[in-house]
């Protein structure tokens, strides 16, 4: 396989794949994974859900846009936050330091993988239904598949399936 030059960006809505296709691109190209959302936890001290809920949206997005820019100089896979690439600030950091992947996911699916594995999702606030997910999906999948490079759909395709076309299209 050809050396793959700067990082990789996944972005996507939540329950895209982003995480796990990042893991397994991680076990077949050596590159770490810096996960984004776990970064964030870190620094504060404290889930995401009580970041929103201690100090609002703005605050964690402004710590969401800091951690991004540190992560830019790494060599890796950077499995971006669901609202990450919405801040055009975000879009700069990520353009031209390495490939951007869109992991494209339909409502339905994102509700029946939220509604397998339940978490605490700020951003729908409880509301894990395919009106609600499919509003806000309307609104950021312009910007995602303004950004990416590559869209991959996830719906009804395996891990190794997105895998082997994201490694060939890099």
């Amino acid at each position: 396989m050809k050396e793959i030059e700067g990082n990789i960006y996944l972005i996507g809505f939540m329950a895209s794949g982003k995480s796990t296709v990042a893991s397994r691109l991680s076990e077949l190209t050596g590159l770490p994974v810096l996960e984004m959302d776990s970064e964030i936890e870190s620094r504060a001290g404290m889930p995401i859900s009580g970041i929103f809920k201690q100090f609002g949206e703005e605050y964690f997005r402004e710590l969401e846009t800091k951690v991004l820019s540190d992560l830019t100089s790494e060599h890796a896979i950077i499995s971006c936050g669901g609202g990450t690439p919405l801040r055009e600030v975000n879009r700069q950091l990520m353009r031209g330091r390495g490939r951007i992947i869109y992991l494209s996911v339909t409502p339905e699916t994102v509700a029946e993988r939220l509604n397998v594995n339940q978490t605490d999702r700020p951003v729908l606030k409880g509301h894990v239904n395919v009106k609600d997910i499919s509003e806000i999906l309307e609104k950021r999948d312009p910007i995602y598949r303004e950004l990416a490079e590559d869209i991959i759909p996830t719906d009804g395709r395996s891990i190794e399936e997105i895998c082997a076309q994201i490694l060939t299209q890099l």
